[in-house]
């Protein structure tokens, strides 16, 4: 079954959507994870099927359940809130595949810096009004200035985690 959805605008709707990430560390003991309550996007359909848009995440709102934990990642060693509120993906290109998946391509930027980033998402709703999509894939941190590992407690990839749920717009 091969999933088609509308052509236009669809803009991501905050209430439905989830963007979490884990991280093994403590020299690999220990499972972190936090989810992103500020989440924003918006994206466009053509009318070959493809898709572009973006994905807006507001750095300082990464929780993890640990209030000092988090001051540290929303500060200068990893994510520098202050400096770079926002994580942004642009979607440059997506792709409904036959067996619904999504094949992504784009731009991920954290801190500032913007790095090639693609993802298969897969379609798990659709309707002519909305559409949601889930996806699991890794970002290494230190391509995005975030290398703090003190005595060498946080090693390897993040694992991001996102439901994104979009609702067509009457445009």
């Amino acid at each position: 079954m091969t999933v088609a959805v509308e052509t236009g605008l669809w803009q991501l709707d905050p209430a439905r959507t989830t963007v979490a990430i884990k991280h093994r560390t403590m020299w690999g003991m220990v499972n972190v994870k936090g989810v992103f309550a500020g989440v924003t996007g918006e994206g466009e359909v053509q009318p070959d099927g493809s898709a572009r848009g973006t994905i807006t995440l507001d750095a300082a709102s990464l929780d993890t359940k640990n209030r000092k934990r988090d001051e540290h990642l929303h500060g200068s060693d990893f994510f520098d809130a202050d400096r770079h509120p926002s994580l942004v993906f642009a979607v440059r290109n997506a792709t409904v595949r036959q067996d619904d998946t999504v094949e992504i391509s784009g731009q991920l930027t954290a801190r500032g810096i913007s790095r090639p980033q693609t993802v298969t998402a897969r379609v798990t709703g659709a309707t002519a009004s909305a559409v949601t999509l889930t996806a699991e894939f890794t970002v290494d941190r230190e391509q995005f200035g975030m290398g703090w590992n003190q005595l060498g407690m946080i090693r390897g990839l993040t694992t991001v985690t996102a439901t994104l749920a979009f609702t067509r717009t009457s445009a």
